[in-house]
């Protein structure tokens, strides 16, 4: 794996997929402009040397391809991570020594991927306390109608007061002046429950924010784990070597060591501020709300850093991409409690929380209401606002199959089934926020024992033979 955020960049770099760009660009929205226009043409990663106002160097785009994705993840495809994940998560069966030794390899990669302690780190090279700035930084102004500029690609790192659990997540952080920024926790996020635990006590709440370093560590900290399970735990797995970690000078968190940027700091118990408007990744501007206030302490950097940005907003974007990985590496883990699911589709148009494709092995009556339900109740599956429930053979990445599958298989009365509960906070159209309906909607082959007494009719198929002969005569047709 990489040591660093610039190694990656180097790795990149070689296989032609980055850009440098020397010209001065704005961070202010044309640093936007430009990446969108890029992520949408299938363009590269972007390297501005120069933007306007800062002496660093700004990255974004570097994870905005099925390729960048997998490169960041040190694979060639992204599904060599589920494949591990499942022979690490599966119950290893045996009795016994023999079963014992069987669970030895899991173990072993999984006691391998905790985090360690150094005393010194690159990200420490330069140390700012009282004259530390976020304007010295070149965060973006993403779109024209946001609240101000904003931190998008942040590692942000806080710990539960009472059992010092250390969480990892990822909160854009609208940026008030040179000393205190927003932090968008949303109320469903392990962020926000600590802060909510720190409220109920009283207590200032201590935030460590990394900007940078292995594109895998930040990736982890985007990735669906169970609570209280440590993403830095995870990002060793992903890296196969343990994340190095160094406690930050002026609050009481560890962070990456081999990170760009760190920012130190607090939040006080009560204090919020008006946060956004922001043009989030729905495509729409999510609307401006009350959210707790982030002070700096601290700024701490390399001498030479870079500054990772990515963008949100209509899809395709980066996030995007690392919405893809996700579904393919945490299929394993949804399989364990959920075995008769055969493939999981998130098309980028449903933004991650509108729209799921589901294929089933099918195994008795209803079971397509079973599993759609079953997802609602799965952590952060319970925002998704419509799943799609197909037979096994259908291909839920083939959007034209599905949607012939859809059209021809349900009868809407029957087959559509709504519910009500929490809905993502970025769902605009729900009556209210964080609370509204979802739909099921079942597409499967009906059986006579789900109370269907017509014929199902066979799906319109060419004879073996006959394709294999006109294989056999296609090159001499000419077509």
């Amino acid at each position: 794996m990489y040591k660093n955020l610039s190694d990656f960049i180097s790795r990149l770099e070689r296989e032609g997929e980055l850009k440098r760009i020397t010209a001065p660009v704005d961070p202010v929205l044309e640093i936007t402009e430009i990446a969108d226009r890029t992520v949408k043409s299938s363009g590269p990663a972007l390297l501005f040397e120069n933007p306007v106002g800062s002496g660093i160097p700004v990255l974004i785009n570097a994870m905005a391809s099925e390729k960048r994705m997998a490169m960041a993840l040190g694979v060639k495809d992204v599904n060599e991570i589920a494949r591990e994940l499942d022979e690490t998560l599966k119950p290893q069966m045996g009795e016994g020594i023999i079963g014992k030794l069987k669970m030895l390899p899991a173990l072993g990669r999984l006691a391998g991927s905790l985090p360690t302690t150094v005393k010194s780190a690159s990200c420490q090279e330069v140390v700012l306390k009282g004259e530390a700035s976020l304007a010295d930084l070149p965060i973006l102004k993403c779109w024209p109608e946001d609240g101000g500029r904003f931190i998008t690609l942040p590692i942000v790192i806080t710990k539960d007061p009472n059992t010092g659990v250390r969480n990892v997540g990822m909160y854009r952080m609208h940026v008030y002046d040179e000393r205190t920024t927003g932090m968008h926790w949303h109320a469903h996020k392990v962020g926000a429950r600590h802060y909510r635990e720190y409220e109920r006590l009283g207590r200032r709440m201590e935030v460590a924010v990394a900007l940078g370093g292995d594109p895998a560590i930040t990736y982890s900290a985007t990735a669906p784990l169970p609570e209280d399970f440590d993403e830095m735990i995870f990002a060793g797995f992903l890296r196969k070597k343990s994340v190095e970690m160094v406690q930050c000078k002026t609050i009481d968190l560890q962070v990456p060591a081999e990170s760009e940027i760190v920012i130190e700091g607090y939040v006080e118990p009560g204090e919020m501020r008006m946060e956004g408007p922001f043009g989030d990744h729905t495509g729409y501007y999510s609307p401006a709300d009350m959210y707790p206030v982030f002070h700096v302490t601290c700024i701490t950097r390399r001498k030479e850093p870079i500054y990772p940005a990515t963008i949100v907003g209509k899809p395709p974007m980066e996030d995007c991409y690392m919405a893809l990985a996700t579904v393919s590496i945490f299929l394993p883990l949804i399989r364990l409690q959920l075995p008769e699911i055969v493939d999981m589709h998130l098309p980028m148009e449903g933004v991650f929380h509108n729209l799921a494709i589901v294929s089933i092995k099918k195994g008795y009556p209803r079971h397509a209401q079973k599993v759609m339900h079953a997802l609602w109740g799965l952590g952060q599956m319970m925002f998704t606002k419509i799943i799609v429930v197909v037979d096994e053979d259908v291909d839920v990445r083939n959007m034209p199959e599905v949607l012939w599958r859809l059209g021809n298989n349900i009868d809407p009365k029957r087959d559509v089934s709504f519910i009500e509960g929490p809905v993502d906070v970025l769902n605009h159209a729900s009556p209210a926020p964080n609370y509204g309906s979802k739909m099921g909607i079942d597409a499967t082959k009906k059986w006579p024992s789900e109370g269907f007494t017509r014929e199902w009719p066979p799906d319109i198929k060419m004879t073996p033979e006959v394709t294999a002969k006109v294989d056999r005569l296609w090159k001499e047709l000419g077509l």
